[in-house]
């Protein structure tokens, strides 16, 4: 039979160590931790919120770092886990590592929908309010939500993008109620999960828009414009564009362009800044310089529409590499390269 405690994980094993020690001595331990590892370990202290005695018990044995008085205690959940990271890190950085917990944890809320193809979520979430629709959204994954998004009518697209844009934070029950509905809906059967909060705002906003189409990106905005011009112009100042391709340093460059087609390449050049240009032609290898220069040749003219389409999936790979942590993308305008 397999043993209990060979089913956590390392984290979960520390995790279990640390909500059996008073607080003064984890926090010492903690300490040792850097930010991430302690942010990974605070997660399961969070899920755990009570641990067997038995399983508690062994797992102590295991780290031999606690003397056993005879009494377990089997209490985690968001006060402990705060608590410690307080006195750990201090208030500010356990606010923040607090923060990418709740993030990190939030998303599993609605991660049945995963599989779904975003047609089904579109009927699934059909009649619900935009509030509703956004708090769904707000949890799946941008590249998921900005196809589901795309599938809505103009007037709910602009309902849910502001409520997106505008929404501070949901208490579990409010997540676990809309959870329960849409599984029963769907007639999914999946465990029930926990999430801390729920954290809207703009940047979740601009994670989905700038994963949609050209058409679903000039909708959302024109709607957002006339509604809140003031938001409009926050989200347009937060978004990626490919112009942002110079504010990326020459390895950066290398590695979006590595995976860019070429046809597509020289289609999104059309048009560009001669700064633009230059960053690309830079970081290509002579012979890609070549192929880059008779491609644009052979192109002729083309639609703007088919430029802004080629723009959009370089800026996709852009997304997607700073997402993996491949790249670094600045955007604030005083780090932003000249040429």
């Amino acid at each position: 039979m397999t043993d209990a405690l060979d089913l956590l994980t390392g984290p979960q094993k520390a995790a279990v160590v640390l909500m059996n020690m008073d607080q003064e001595r984890a926090v010492l331990v903690m300490k040792q931790f850097t930010e991430a590892e302690a942010e990974e370990i605070v997660s399961e202290i969070v899920r755990m919120r009570r641990v067997d005695a038995a399983v508690a018990e062994r797992a102590l044995d295991e780290y031999h770092q606690l003397t056993l008085t005879g009494t377990i205690n089997s209490r985690g959940g968001r006060d402990v886990a705060v608590g410690l990271l307080e006195a750990s890190f201090g208030a500010d950085r356990a606010a923040g590592v607090m923060n990418r917990v709740a993030s990190s944890m939030a998303g599993k809320a609605f991660e049945f929908l995963d599989s779904a193809e975003p047609g089904q979520v579109v009927t699934l979430l059909d009649g619900e309010l935009p509030q509703t629709i956004a708090l769904v959204l707000a949890h799946l994954r941008p590249e998921h939500a900005s196809l589901v998004i795309s599938g809505l009518d103009d007037t709910m697209r602009t309902d849910v993008a502001q409520g997106i844009a505008t929404m501070g934070s949901a208490t579990p029950e409010a997540v676990r109620t809309v959870t329960e509905i849409l599984k029963g809906r769907a007639g999914a059967v999946v465990s029930s999960r926990e999430s801390l909060e729920v954290v809207g705002g703009v940047e979740p906003l601009v994670e989905i828009i700038n994963r949609a189409n050209v058409a679903t990106e000039r909708a959302l905005l024109e709607g957002l414009e006339l509604r809140d011009p003031e938001l409009a112009a926050e989200i347009r100042s937060r978004m990626l564009t490919f112009a942002d391709i110079v504010k990326l340093d020459h390895r950066d460059v290398q590695q979006v362009l590595r995976g860019i087609d070429t046809f597509v390449l020289a289609t999104a050049m059309k048009g560009s800044s001669e700064s633009v240009i230059e960053v690309i032609r830079t970081n290509l290898s002579e012979r890609n310089r070549t192929i880059l220069d008779e491609e644009i040749v052979n192109i002729g003219p083309v639609r703007m529409s088919h430029v802004e389409e080629a723009r959009a999936d370089i800026v996709r790979a852009i997304r997607d590499l700073e997402a993996q942590g491949t790249i670094t993308v600045q955007r604030t305008d005083e780090d932003e390269y000249v040429y």
